[in-house]
């Protein structure tokens, strides 16, 4: 064998395992740049077998809404045994108004036809849906009776929802929304991978996998 020829054949010997690896479980994804250990995890809905990743958003963020069909088509994908929910975040006075206005449409039954909407109306129509009031008639629009919402929204139920919420994200060490949680363990965002919502998608797999796979699925 020409000796060049000979040289080529012990680099690429000396190569495959460094390709084995970046081929294997972890495509370079590195904890504390791409995604954030929380310590201690935080509690999960999941039952057992079961994954769970939790968005915290909030309806007045642009970059929340411009994720939103992204992430509404990722979700769509997931296996069976991967649970999705959003928490609402509450840093300021109007995110837990807003926060208020989905728990009460979870607790009416009619997030799934609320959400994107909602969404809309505050980023598309430029509504200032910043009262009780004007969420009211925004939920009236959408076929849910004004005092009805008026009623649930200023509930025990959607209070307790909402300590709970602020303890939960208060708890995760996040700062920023849209922010992804998965399994209570593991936090990231786009900003944490340089902007980029493909990367974002790919460390939510890579970790999705590894906790599919603790948990045997």
């Amino acid at each position: 064998m020409p000796r060049l020829l000979r040289q080529l054949a012990i680099l690429v010997v000396l190569a495959l395992p460094l390709a084995a690896v970046r081929a294997g479980d972890d495509p370079d994804f590195v904890e504390g740049i791409e995604y954030r250990a929380i310590r201690p995890p935080l509690p999960t809905t999941a039952g057992p077998g079961q994954v769970e990743v939790t968005e915290l958003f909030w309806y007045g963020c642009p970059h929340c809404y411009r994720l939103e069909p992204h992430l509404e088509k990722w979700v769509a994908g997931l296996p069976k045994d991967v649970v999705f929910r959003r928490v609402p975040a509450l840093f300021r006075p109007v995110w837990k108004l807003h926060g208020a206005a989905y728990y009460t449409a979870r607790l009416l039954g009619v997030a799934d036809r609320i959400h994107r909407p909602l969404f809309d109306a505050i980023h598309k129509e430029h509504r200032p849906l910043n009262t009780p009031e004007a969420l009211a008639d925004f939920f009236a629009g959408h076929g849910v009776d004004r005092e009805k919402f008026l009623a649930v929204f200023d509930s025990f139920a959607v209070r307790t929802r909402l300590a709970q919420a602020e303890d939960y994200v208060r708890a995760s060490g996040a700062d920023s929304v849209p922010t992804l949680i998965v399994n209570g363990k593991y936090l990231t965002n786009a900003s944490m991978n340089g902007g980029s919502r493909e990367r974002l998608f790919e460390v939510l797999d890579y970790l999705l996998a590894r906790e599919r796979k603790a948990a045997g699925s």
